[in-house]
């Protein structure tokens, strides 16, 4: 007998002003939002995708004539349906129980009808979800990316499945859907944690909140393991008055040898910007001296004070003249076109000069001019490991490339490289300890690790090591040469302020070791918060690494729902590697096959990319 196929809501209407408020809403929320736990591109919202599958799953009244006879009686019963859509888009509901309850039903209703059933109860919030994960179909969504689909897939109550080509997306994925439930419930691992409730202090640890607390703990251990390893390479600085303060960021400015004969060879600086701080009554800036005893002959100074609106925009304005890499020698005033820069950057001249300190005052910024003592101090740091492997040379994403910084490790300063290294040595310190707290703990026995499906001590250290790793990841996103200095917000942009990597002039140096923005803690913490808002409706999901053109889906008679890669506007493969490089070495172990490659896999990318291609033409046909 074949089964009828029913019109669903979605092919009739849906409250498309609603979704696409809360849609738009989303982008201003940030702590706890799945999308902090890692970056991905081109991110679906959360809203859209859990609007999308329950229309999706959800017959329209006008395939159910018997119930809903008349067009007035089907027209009043999608209004209902929107308001159900309505209640559930916000971000606020995404943990709702009630909330989402009631949307489960609505699918357990229209599943339940299609079998000859009647749904269960409407306040049975248990039998909702058993029903839906044996009886309703699956979702797959083939390019699951950031890991939208199935996350809702999953809060909906429904069995999730997603697959991606690239293995930095499958595991977002997996840390979405996959680990939480494997350890929802249960009470941290940590000492601190297990002595509070030894003393009595015993509380419900719902959902994942046990494992981030665990995250937290661990993530603090490593930040203070880092001070006692590299905290000499963080000084302090002399204030004025000599009393000292924490450095927050060392502001550097890019050097190339001037082409003026008049400037005998100097090295001059390349700077996009002279302004620190634009905000009102706090105005800092820096002024490039021409000084004969200063090495090269000049040297920054810092002032701070009033400024009028014709010396702030000349200070704006930097060394550059117009667009691209075109710049103007302090000393003399001469041009220094692009093809000079890029011709030095490819043979490797390209220096950096400190061109600023960032100090922490009583709330506020403080900033001080340059001293040799802490560029000297920054030039000790001695990197004991790089990331492998080039950039490509892909002009579109990839602006670094022409000016010589043409490798992962290019990309950072021998003091970041040593920040980052460290942190990633101390993601596998941190998994050991967890894992002897976690066997101490009498987590159930499970021999098998994380990747192979395990439940127990071992499993339990992995996903810790997970997340750690993808705090390491925010980390060395705040943490490469190409974060440049936010005047307006005193703090700093990250390297992917933008879906490329650019070229940055004058940037700025975070010290990690803070608790602020930018920092490991901070890191840490934004991880743990996403970990920690992780609802979940089903516990039947899983992510995999696979090649959609394949056909090789991990179910069958599933519902698709997805959103392909963009045609040919973001790299995927090629942007993640800068992740990659870092997670690969943090969990090589854990992941063995997510990240068997040195880099993730381009080949049988579903992206027209021209120059992988031979160019635009070239590139259509592929995709």
């Amino acid at each position: 007998m074949t089964t009828p196929v029913r019109k669903k809501l979605i092919e009739v209407s849906i409250p498309l002003e609603a979704i696409n408020a809360a849609s738009a809403r989303e982008k201003s929320i940030r702590h706890g939002h799945p999308s902090t736990l890692h970056l991905w591109w081109a991110r679906r919202p959360l809203a859209a995708c859990r609007a999308v599958l329950f229309a999706q799953l959800v017959d329209d009244p006008s395939s159910w004539p018997d119930r809903f006879p008349t067009e007035e009686a089907q027209e009043a019963e999608r209004r209902r349906l929107h308001k159900v859509i309505e209640a559930m888009a916000p971000w606020e509901a995404s943990n709702d129980e009630a909330v989402l309850n009631a949307a489960r039903w609505e699918i357990a209703r229209s599943v339940a009808w299609g079998l000859g059933e009647e749904p269960p109860a409407r306040g049975d919030g248990q039998a909702i979800l058993d029903y839906l994960q044996t009886k309703a179909p699956p979702v797959y969504d083939p390019f699951s990316g950031g890991g939208s689909i199935p996350l809702e897939a999953q809060r909906l109550g429904l069995r999730a499945y997603g697959s991606d080509l690239n293995p930095v997306a499958v595991l977002i994925g997996k840390a979405l859907v996959e680990i939480p439930p494997k350890f929802a419930g249960k009470p941290p691992v940590n000492p601190k944690s297990r002595a509070e409730a030894a003393y009595g202090e015993i509380r419900a640890w719902k959902g994942a909140q046990g494992l981030a607390e665990d995250v937290r703990y661990y993530g603090q251990w490593m930040r203070d393991e880092a001070e006692k390893r590299i905290g000499h390479l963080y000084p302090k600085a002399t204030l004025p008055d000599g009393s000292k303060a924490t450095v927050i960021a060392w502001l550097w400015a890019r050097t190339v040898r001037s082409p003026d004969p008049a400037a005998k060879g100097a090295m001059v600086p390349l700077v996009s910007s002279f302004m620190l701080s634009t905000k009102e009554g706090k105005k800092a800036w820096v002024e490039p001296v021409i000084d004969a005893a200063a090495p090269e002959g000049w040297r920054f100074e810092v002032r701070t004070g009033a400024l009028s609106k014709a010396d702030e925009e000349r200070l704006k304005k930097g060394t550059k003249t117009g667009r691209g890499s075109n710049f103007t020698c302090v000393l003399t005033g001469s041009a220094i076109d692009g093809d000079h820069v890029k011709a030095e950057g490819m043979a490797g001249r390209i220096g950096a000069r400190l061109m600023a300190i960032v100090a922490e005052g009583q709330r506020t910024r403080i900033y001080l001019s340059p001293t040799p003592e802490q560029g000297a101090l920054a030039a000790t740091a001695k990197p004991g490991w790089e990331p492998e492997g080039d950039l490509p040379n892909d002009p579109r994403s990839f602006w670094t490339v022409q000016y010589g910084l043409k490798t992962f490790a290019s990309l950072f300063t021998p003091r970041q490289l040593v920040a980052l290294t460290t942190f990633s040595d101390l993601v596998t310190e941190a998994r050991e300890q967890a894992l002897a707290h976690a066997r101490a703990a009498n987590i159930p026995d499970d021999p098998r690790p994380l990747h192979e499906g395990g439940t127990g001590a071992e499993a339990y250290a992995d996903a810790l090591a997970t997340y750690l790793a993808f705090a390491l990841s925010k980390l060395a996103d705040r943490g490469s040469s190409i974060c440049t200095w936010f005047t307006e917000r005193d703090s700093t942009r990250p390297t992917f302020a933008r879906q490329a990597i650019a070229m940055s002039w004058d940037f700025a140096e975070l010290n990690t070791l803070l608790d602020g923005t930018g920092s490991f803690a901070s890191a840490v913490q934004w991880t743990a918060e996403s970990v920690e808002a992780q609802g979940f409706g089903g516990k039947i999901a899983s992510i995999g690494n696979i090649d959609a053109a394949k056909n090789s889906f991990p179910v069958r008679s599933v519902v698709i729902s997805t959103d392909p890669p963009y045609y040919d506007n973001i790299g995927y493969a090629d942007l993640s590697d800068f992740f990659y490089v870092w997670l690969r070495r943090s969990l090589a172990g854990i992941w063995p096959d997510l990240f068997r490659r040195l880099t993730t896999p381009k080949e049988s990318e579903l992206v027209a990319t021209p120059y992988r291609h031979g160019g635009k033409d070239q590139a259509e046909p592929f995709s």
